[in-house]
């Protein structure tokens, strides 16, 4: 899987474990990923989640028949941060034929909640 010159990248997401039905990323929350009154931007929490998700049902899936796409997100917001690294944890709920469901936690270094997510993603397959 190709991360440079993504989003990833461009955000500064780093995979830290990859394995089948879980992924852990981190973020920085810097200049590229702060809104302008200086917090963490929802956007990219979304963004982060979605990547974790989007990478784990890729790992779960046939991949010389079938990719992925996402379907649905939805993220509360719990709490600020200005500064720091944030850490998502993806964890498959369901894995179907035609869709996964995906809980995403971010949380801070003192492991407090920062955002809460679930995204649905779409098993297309290859033609």
């Amino acid at each position: 899987m190709e991360l440079k010159d993504t989003l990833i990248e461009t955000l500064g997401m780093e995979i830290v474990s990859l394995e089948k039905g879980r992924v852990v990323a981190t973020m920085p929350v810097d200049e590229r990923t702060r809104q302008p009154f200086g917090l963490l931007h929802g956007g990219a929490s979304v963004a982060l989640a979605e990547t974790v998700a989007s990478i784990g049902a890729f790992e779960l899936c046939d991949k010389e028949a079938e990719s992925v796409a996402g379907l649905e997100i939805n993220a509360n917001h719990i709490r600020a941060k200005k500064d720091g690294i944030v850490t998502a944890v993806a964890t498959v709920l369901h894995q179907g034929r035609t869709t996964m469901v995906w809980d995403i936690k971010i949380t801070d270094e003192n492991d407090k909640l920062i955002c809460t997510s679930r995204c649905t993603m779409a098993v297309i397959k290859r033609k």
